[in-house]
């Protein structure tokens, strides 16, 4: 299923952003993008308010405490795991809240958790393995995560009056196929998962997600080298990865992006730098990566505007309130900009 469902020029925010107040985060998310809202995450709460507490949130029959270390397998959900429950009730409260009093409802609605493989990867066992090294208890994460998933779009649906489509979020993911986690002890690294096994358990989550929502289902990996074609063949139907990737890149890696574009997946590229140091960047500065990117693939550029949404380059916690909205603001005008490139470009 690759037919978007947002309308033409949309453009979104990958998750995370700045701040502590839901209701503002929300009102910012609905002002700035209002073709494609998202739900807000707000990790400057602390514990349960980050990509893996959040997801956490929704599982269904498992819990996690907080250690030291991180995050790890409980027995019965404690307070840090009811914390996070909370936390995600407020947030959804503060986007019903301000969708009620703009009287706007959204052509579609986006919610992002955390992959079967980051997941495994960032939450422990009791003896403080991570949970990817039990296959079985990874099987057992990922059913109680699609378990979760169905509540909580439903949820989302009711409070927003919109379809909903899923974001997975797999940072992880190139580490684990290259055997880059670290053993409990530290010295010793996790072995690297075989690339069909990994791509197994992609399918598992996006089939769910798909069928959950009847929806195209996003995979966004921000990492250097973005694994898109393995991404692609779990069955993503939408790939989000920061154009930043591309610097230096090889012949093959534009090759790959080449291959799952004229697939038909629609890529969600990270244009607008998440944080800055000195002047903002403008509209072109930030739109000129995209424009090149169809260009070097041989791509007519109405490429853009049917089958690319602009976002973010990844998360946007580390911003400023400033710069938050100013990224937003760019983001959607760059997605007005993919459908009529302005006079010179």
């Amino acid at each position: 299923m690759s037919e978007r469902i947002w309308p033409s020029g949309a453009a979104t925010a990958i998750g995370s952003m700045p701040g502590t107040d839901p209701v503002e985060a929300a009102a910012v998310v609905f002002g700035e993008l209002p073709d494609f809202p998202h739900l807000p995450e707000l990790p400057a709460r602390g514990v349960g308010a980050d990509m893996l507490g959040r997801t956490a949130a929704l599982l269904v029959d498992l819990a996690v405490d907080v250690v030291p270390s991180g995050y790890r397998v409980a027995s019965r959900p404690g307070h840090e795991h009811r914390r996070a429950v909370d936390l995600l009730r407020w947030d959804l409260d503060a986007v019903q809240e301000v969708r009620e009093k703009a009287g706007v409802t959204p052509p579609v609605f986006k919610v992002q958790l955390a992959g079967p493989w980051t997941l495994g990867a960032g939450i422990e066992l009791p003896r403080g393995h991570r949970v990817l090294t039990d296959r079985g208890a990874l099987r057992d994460f990922t059913s109680s995560l699609l378990d979760g998933l169905t509540e909580h779009v439903a949820e989302v649906q009711a409070r927003t009056g919109a379809p909903v489509v899923v974001q997975f979020d797999e940072p992880s993911l190139p580490a684990v196929l290259a055997g880059g986690l670290s053993t409990p002890s530290g010295y010793g690294s996790v072995p690297a998962v075989p690339a069909p096994e990994a791509r197994e358990l992609l399918t598992t989550v996006i089939d769910g997600a798909r069928r959950i929502t009847d929806r195209p289902v996003i995979l966004h990996c921000c990492a250097a080298k973005p694994p898109l074609g393995l991404l692609r063949e779990a069955g993503a139907d939408a790939l989000a990865f920061d154009l930043a990737a591309l610097d230096g890149a090889s012949a093959a890696f534009l090759d790959e992006i080449g291959e799952v574009w004229d697939g038909g997946a629609t890529l969600f590229l990270g244009a607008v730098p998440a944080t800055v140091s000195g002047a903002s960047p403008s509209l072109k500065d930030v739109g000129e990566p995209a424009f090149r990117l169809a260009d070097r693939l041989g791509f007519n550029r109405s490429v853009l505007a049917e089958r690319a949404v602009p976002t973010p380059a990844c998360g946007l916690a580390g911003a400023t309130p400033e710069w938050m909205r100013r990224a937003l603001s760019l983001t959607r005008d760059l997605g007005k900009a993919f459908v009529e490139p302005p006079e010179g470009w």
